[in-house]
């Protein structure tokens, strides 16, 4: 028996959702979107061959609904979907900060809810989609969700007290190397290097240091210690990254991301 997976609010990260489950065997027969704009969602029926339908029609149909609205869009999302949604539809939704007892709240009561933070690296294949369980939702829940988010990457359970921590780390996370790879470029030029020739360096240096992390097992203080010999280049860089508090500031730049999940999830503009 197929499954009917609905999209709503389509956009880049719906998209690379919708592509990887397809390049993973689902049927596109068994997808279907909503969009804004009408022209968003012909687009996507051309380029996937999925099936644009609105908001109430995938309430009726999908057997499982994935929200990718902005968190200050979920509201009236949700109930538009109130009045039409059965009791044992799968909600997974995609919004930061929005807690799944906010979506529980708009939804029949019942209605078993999933909370997903995923990140651009989406459009690639190597996202990090963390998942937490609402009141309602089961293991077969869960285990469905890694499912359709393992499509695009990993997918790693965490109690929902941990989704704004997630979300500051992982779900922001990718902007924070791209803000560095350009202080990197930038000072490659300031050095003497054109800017095309120092931004491959710097890539590949971040893809080969990922790359190790991932595959050495060992701590990213045992892989900077090997790369920093005594009086050496690296230690001088090091001594400087210190000097201008980076970590310090990187903990900071954290905690912020995650205080705004907490204020997107209280309400806060």
């Amino acid at each position: 028996m197929s499954h009917k997976v609905a999209v709503l609010g389509t956009g880049k990260i719906g998209e690379a959702l919708l592509s990887g489950m397809i390049r993973g065997g689902w049927a596109p027969a068994d997808l279907l979107v909503t969009a804004r704009r009408a022209e968003r969602a012909e687009e996507l029926r051309t380029r996937y061959g999925v099936t644009p339908v609105t908001n109430p029609e995938a309430a009726k149909t999908a057997d499982t609904l994935i929200l990718t609205v902005k968190p200050q869009d979920m509201g009236s999302l949700l109930d538009e979907l109130a009045p039409h949604i059965p009791v044992d539809r799968l909600v997974i939704s995609g919004a930061a900060g929005i807690p799944t007892t906010f979506v529980e709240e708009h939804l029949p009561d019942g209605t078993p809810v999933v909370r997903v933070m995923t990140n651009t690296p989406a459009l690639v294949d190597e996202a990090m989609s963390v998942i937490s369980a609402g009141s309602h939702a089961t293991a077969r829940h869960l285990e469905l969700t890694e499912k359709i988010f393992g499509a695009v990457g990993k997918t790693l359970r965490v109690p929902e007290t941990q989704q704004d921590a997630a979300t500051a780390l992982s779900g922001s996370g990718p902007a924070y190397f791209f803000y560095l790879v350009e202080a990197m470029t930038d000072a490659g030029i300031l050095l003497g290097l054109p800017r095309d020739k120092a931004h491959e360096l710097i890539v590949q240096a971040a893809i080969g240091a990922a790359v190790m992390l991932r595959d050495s097992g060992e701590h990213p203080v045992k892989l900077r210690e090997n790369v920093t010999s005594p009086a050496g280049t690296t230690i001088n860089a090091i001594r400087e990254l210190e000097n201008h508090g980076v970590r310090a500031a990187l903990i900071a730049a954290l905690e912020a991301a995650r205080d705004r999940s907490r204020e997107l999830a209280s309400g806060t503009s």
